[in-house]
């Protein structure tokens, strides 16, 4: 996700563009774990006895399960090495990390969100290092593709988003879609899931009538409305000037007839009761809890709750891609948090060989074996269960058309406040459409206009 994404992930491996090869250890090792000058050592069995401090949001089901186990294999293979695991929700790694990274024992590896919020003002901050020489060293150049590379790169300064200098490494895809209750829908008239925007809404209308909850949303945490917010818009907006919004460019606006037509979208849900009363009280995780117990037809979610969803109701879940009004579907995606490292490290390579360690070829087949989504070498997986085939091949369809569009508060460092408070308001009927865009374009555009 960067300056004009024409091919976002469009070579991820999805299509067997770019296999992942296993890396070799180097052999210049340096005992004491330091980097020399122009050097990598990419034998971690050689760097001495290290602790390592890893933060993570790898806290549920399948995302706990594959961490847990590379963690094993990599303390199995490196006894030299002891992980310092220290586990944190989204929303709580997001407000801890900035004050750790300011701090004199920040964590050596740790997962950043990509966008201007986090990983640009850790950038600015001169808080990460720069990850180009163990790119080349370990041959992740090569095993990740540009377009994916992109999604943690920014210029030196923190400016650029999408190009200079690799910060990080994701591990998983990521597409926001439909998760649909089957058994919800039959009850509702709806024998099939809805292939276009016009027979989803009208869906939404039939459920209602069967006395089920049409769409299940959970809005205390704020940012869950963005995904939905992003799905509607796609609807309307063309993906490039989606793109130019997200990824904090100039020249877009969101005053536009399009983003009205959303934002009114989402108030009339409201009105015809789609969302629950509550809709700004719930919080996310009982939201989607609920969902898979059987209440609500709808669920607008990431694919990171695939293996949840997928344990807890078996064949009565599905997953699609928004349906298109017209044409190619779009949805909200692009890469799971990339793993980072500190530039205030004790021990880079140490941190590096943990990264590589858990993005290898290897660790993709983990990945897909505990129902997540790898962000390489997907099309070599096999999913474990029919909710996995639909999300591998939700994800495979997005890249291949190149219908990824980005997460909507990686604009602007406060872009994420913004987005998620004017939601709450829109939702509640505090703002207007109206004024729900012009509060969002305030922080765009005066971001932009003095970004350089």
């Amino acid at each position: 996700m960067r300056n004009r994404p024409t091919i976002l992930l469009a070579t991820a491996g999805l299509v067997g563009a770019a296999a992942l090869a296993a890396c070799t250890p180097g052999s210049n090792a340096d005992t004491k774990g330091a980097t020399p000058t122009g050097q990598v050592s990419t034998d971690a069995s050689k760097l001495g006895d290290v602790t390592l401090t890893v933060w993570d949001q790898e806290v549920r089901g399948g995302q706990a399960a594959q961490i847990e186990e590379l963690n094993k294999e990599f303390q199995a293979k490196y006894p030299n090495i002891k992980l310092k695991r220290v586990t944190r929700s989204f929303d709580d790694l997001k407000t801890t990390l900035k004050l750790a990274l300011s701090g004199n024992t920040p964590p050596d590896v740790f997962e950043a969100n990509n966008g201007r919020p986090d990983m640009g003002s850790f950038v600015q901050a001169g808080q990460l290092l720069p990850l180009d020489k163990y790119s080349t060293a370990y041959g992740w150049d090569k095993r990740y593709p540009e377009s994916v590379r992109k999604y943690s790169s920014y210029s030196q300064d923190g400016k650029t988003f999408g190009d200079g200098n690799l910060y990080g490494l994701p591990q998983v895809g990521e597409v926001v879609g439909i998760y649909a209750n089957t058994d919800l829908l039959k009850k509702a008239g709806v024998n099939e899931v809805p292939k276009t925007w016009s027979d989803f809404e009208s869906s939404l209308g039939a459920i209602k009538s069967a006395g089920e909850q049409p769409l299940v949303l959970g809005n205390l945490d704020k940012w869950p409305a963005i995904h939905v917010f992003g799905t509607v818009q796609a609807q309307n907006a063309k993906p490039d000037a989606i793109r130019t919004l997200g990824f904090g460019q100039k020249g877009g606006t969101w005053k536009t007839p399009e983003n009205t037509k959303a934002a009114q979208t989402l108030v009339d849900w409201v009105d015809k009761g789609y969302f629950a009363k509550d809709v700004n009280g719930l919080g996310y995780d009982p939201a989607w809890q609920a969902f898979s117990k059987g209440k609500g037809a709808y669920l607008i979610a990431g694919t990171w709750l695939q293996a949840d969803l997928g344990k807890a109701m078996g064949d009565k879940v599905t997953f699609t891609l928004p349906p298109a009004a017209a044409g190619t579907p779009v949805a909200t995606g692009g890469t799971g948090l990339p793993w980072a490292v500190s530039s205030k490290s004790k021990h880079p390579d140490a941190a590096a060989a943990y990264i590589n360690f858990i993005t290898s070829k290897d660790a993709m087949g983990v990945l897909a074996k505990n129902d997540n989504l790898p962000i390489a070498d997907t099309a070599d997986q096999t999913a474990g269960d029919a909710l996995g085939k639909d999300v591998f091949a939700a994800f495979g369809t997005a890249v291949k058309d190149d219908s990824l569009v980005p997460y909507l508060d990686y604009a602007t460092p406060t872009m994420a406040d913004t987005l998620g408070a004017s939601l709450q308001d829109l939702l509640a009927k505090k703002a207007t459409p109206a004024q729900f865009l012009d509060t969002v374009e305030k922080d765009y555009s005066g971001f932009v206009s003095s970004n350089g």
